[in-house]
């Protein structure tokens, strides 16, 4: 089977091997086992793997399963993206602004 090939740039590598980190540091702090996490997640202890270690390829959802058998830890996805400065900025220049026409002389 061949690999797929994904186009991630290093920066946000980085941030999956880091967040993969923190969600194995969770799981350890509460001192369940990589088989108890991954039957609560209703995935296999391979996937669970392959978050812990940050793989591109694992779904979104697969992570937000794994979060939620921590202890509801999926909770903390609605934090991305929600303070959207740029895309905020983004959206009020393209806003319509209604001009009125120039008031009549008397």
């Amino acid at each position: 089977m061949r690999k797929a090939a994904y186009n991630i740039l290093p920066g946000t590598e980085e941030i999956l091997k880091t967040m993969g980190e923190q969600i194995k540091l969770a799981r350890l702090r509460r001192c369940l086992s990589s088989e108890l996490t991954a039957e609560r997640a209703g995935i296999s202890r391979a996937s669970l793997w392959k978050v812990e270690k940050g793989d591109p390829s694992v779904a979104m959802g697969i992570y937000a399963a794994v979060l939620h058998a921590l202890n509801n830890l999926d909770k903390d996805l609605l934090l991305l993206a929600k303070d959207d400065a740029l895309g905020r900025q983004i959206q009020d220049l393209n806003l319509i602004t209604r001009k009125r026409a120039p008031r009549r002389k008397k």
